[in-house]
């Protein structure tokens, strides 16, 4: 039975008073299991650093619990919850040298003067900071001090690491390169840690599960596999995944044995009605609209029997094809991994299967169904 570390219930946050003011978070309960990465997702302002602060004990609970380690943590001064955290903002002691802020809180521990310092070349050659450690924070640059600031956070023993956007000042190559090392690090230790970003990339390299907020609320807690295959709303579905889910609007029939889907501008899909199960069917008909969701990885150009478009955009990134065509109204992406030879205004047939589409209620967003499993 996996032990659970961390517990959220039913926490909220309001900046002022309960009821009237900025209601940042709302209701979210969450268990994260001992030894989990998890990865806060969200954009600007949903609600994701405000949870980790809550945690860290840097924001008041306004309502709702926090345990940690079988401790309620709610109330408790931030030094006393032993909690290790990395911040954006880096936060480094000025007149200490880069060496002397990653040891600094393992001196108050047991630890040996040479334990300490084979701690800090283990974690400083991880993040590969070992030829500053004699440096003070003012001569290095933002990035090294990120750095800096992650490793005096993972050196640490304690009950929960908490990683507030730890990479984001680091170039796209080195952030590859540690985001392998930090995870191997964490797993290693059985450390549980939670990371709040906006990188869907950094998320899904980093976590074992990932939480999607916005708006303050938790969307969605699940694998990065799940999220993206079996996404619960229409938020989550078009939040995760790069290039974003291709949606339109259809309006769903049934006739001789025939699901018909009509989007705008007279365009119409059919399938048999068989496609999908008799539950799906049935839960497409009782809201008649729906909102029609296609991952652009899933969508296939075909030289036999498809829907007629016209391509609007073709864009080559170095290892894949970007391209958008016309469809229902709007426009609809799809990704090719060899180069296409195809140019604007030439005309393509598309194929999406009845397994590559999810299906929404248009009216609250919810998931109806993941191709042709009911969505649970």
């Amino acid at each position: 039975m996996t032990e659970t570390a961390l517990s959220l219930r039913n926490v909220d946050k309001f900046y002022g008073p309960i009821g009237h003011g900025v209601h940042a978070v709302r209701d979210v309960s969450m268990d994260f299991a001992k030894g989990e990465i998890v990865a806060l997702l969200g954009s600007s302002g949903c609600g994701k650093t405000s949870t980790l602060r809550m945690i860290a004990g840097f924001e008041e609970v306004s309502r709702g619990s926090i345990m940690l380690a079988d401790r309620d943590i709610s109330r408790l001064a931030p030094a006393k919850r032993n909690v290790a955290m990395a911040f954006e903002g880096y936060s480094l002691y000025p007149p200490l040298t880069v060496r002397d802020n990653i040891s600094f809180a393992l001196k108050s521990t047991n630890l040996s003067a040479g334990d300490i310092a084979a701690r800090v070349s283990e974690i400083s050659d991880m993040l590969e900071i070992g030829d500053i450690l004699d440096r003070y924070p003012s001569s290095i640059s933002g990035g090294q001090q990120q750095r800096a600031s992650l490793g005096r956070a993972l050196v640490r023993d304690a009950d929960l690491h908490l990683l507030d956007e730890p990479m984001g000042q680091l170039e796209p190559q080195l952030r590859a390169l540690l985001r392998g090392r930090i995870k191997h690090f964490i797993k290693e230790r059985g450390l549980t840690a939670i990371l709040v970003t906006h990188d869907q990339t950094e998320a899904n390299a980093l976590a074992d599960r990932i939480a999607v907020m916005e708006d303050g609320v938790l969307q969605q807690f699940d694998s990065p596999e799940v999220l993206r295959d079996k996404p619960s709303n229409l938020f989550t579905g078009t939040f995760v995944g790069e290039p974003p889910m291709n949606v339109f609007e259809a309006e769903v029939s049934a006739e001789k044995g025939t699901i018909s889907l009509q989007f705008k501008n007279e365009m119409s899909l059919q399938y048999a009605a068989g496609s999908f199960s008799d539950e799906i069917c049935e839960a497409m008909l009782s809201r008649q609209h729906v909102m029609i969701g296609v991952r652009p990885y899933a969508v296939r150009r075909t030289d036999k029997k498809g829907i007629r478009t016209k391509v609007a955009v073709n864009q080559w990134l170095g290892d894949q094809s970007h391209i958008a065509a016309e469809f229902a109204g709007g426009m609809l992406v799809l990704v090719e991994h060899d180069r296409a030879e195809v140019k604007p205004g030439q005309e393509i047939k598309i194929d999406l299967e009845p397994s590559s589409l999810h299906i929404f209620d248009r009216a609250s967003g919810e998931a109806i169904a993941h191709g042709t499993e009911l969505a649970s």
